[in-house]
């Protein structure tokens, strides 16, 4: 039990300063190429912090398991949206652009609802084709538009950026030590509970989903302590839509996916995680996820959680 509790411990240093390392790297990355920090949350981040969502859903696929491949999914994006950027609300109340409103949200909410539209009679191979499709649309229109977003001119960073083979070591060490670290934490933080008893089904539904969600916590919040919510609130949407459209997507290549651990409430919740950012905009202060959306994040990922528990 002390071995198990000195690399969770381990594995959460490396969360930390990997999380530490990203944010730099991106956004040195962001200043030197004129993008804005949103798109680089968006694409680079984004995708680098659902890493571990990818190899457990690809390998979920391979054994023909679509409970894991999907449910990681859903719960991983219902953590992101609700949970991470919940919290980092409370820490730093973030503004939300024109083109979020415009386009990154409402992506967000289209792709949750194709995904759910598609799930009801399960994913098969052509329609994981389609799911790459897109996501390989988004990502370049996202590049494309992302050099001439204006409002990223009102968030540039006045310091001198690094030198780019410096920063992009730094985006690759701060990734490798976010995924490593996620890892220790996960495979030590299940071998306790295991050691006090916890059921697999538990463990699945808080650990492991909160586990693979690590990465992400852990930018985000680092983000929202250096002030750089454009970055938070880009890694969060770009996890989602990368959750969905890639790594379902190339789950659903490697072997169909069936939808039978799958409920209407898990669906619910991941339909209202997505339009929450859309209400975000109108309450409380308007354009801005504030702490009062914050808190009714928290809110709303608390009572799902308390929902599952006592249907365990």
């Amino acid at each position: 039990m002390v071995i198990q509790i000195l690399i969770l411990l381990a594995g959460l240093f490396l969360v930390v300063v990997g999380a530490d390392y990203l944010v730099e790297g991106a956004s040195s990355v962001a200043r030197r190429f004129g993008l804005s920090e949103f798109v680089i949350g968006l694409t680079i981040v984004g995708m680098g912090t659902s890493a571990p969502e990818m190899v457990v859903s690809f390998i979920g696929a391979i054994q023909g398991n679509a409970d894991i491949s999907i449910g990681n999914v859903v719960g991983s994006n219902i953590f992101n949206t609700l949970l991470i950027l919940g919290v980092t609300a409370i820490l730093l109340p973030m503004a939300i652009t024109r083109e979020n409103m415009r386009r990154d949200i409402p992506t967000n909410i289209l792709v949750t609802v194709l995904f759910i539209g598609m799930l009801s009679s399960g994913l098969v191979r052509w329609e994981g084709a389609v799911l790459l499709v897109l996501f390989v649309w988004y990502m370049w229109d996202s590049f494309r538009k992302g050099a001439q977003d204006q409002d990223s001119a009102q968030q540039a960073d006045e310091t001198a950026p690094r030198k780019l083979w410096l920063s992009l070591l730094m985006i690759a060490g701060g990734l490798a030590a976010l995924i490593f670290g996620g890892r220790l934490f996960v495979n030590s933080a299940t071998g306790i509970a295991h050691a006090l008893g916890v059921s697999d089904k538990f463990i699945a539904i808080t650990i492991l989903a909160g586990g693979t969600s690590l990465p992400e916590l852990a930018t985000c919040v680092a983000a929202a302590i250096k002030k750089k919510g454009q970055l938070a609130l880009g890694n969060i949407i770009g996890s989602n839509i990368f959750n969905l459209l890639l790594i379902l997507g190339g789950s659903a290549l490697i072997h169909p996916l069936s939808n039978n651990g799958i409920t209407y409430v898990d669906m619910g919740a991941l339909l209202a995680s997505a339009v929450a950012l859309v209400a975000a905009c109108f309450i409380g202060k308007k354009n801005t996820i504030d702490r009062l959306d914050g808190s009714l994040f928290v809110l709303l990922f608390a009572a799902y959680m308390t929902y599952l528990i006592v249907n365990l």
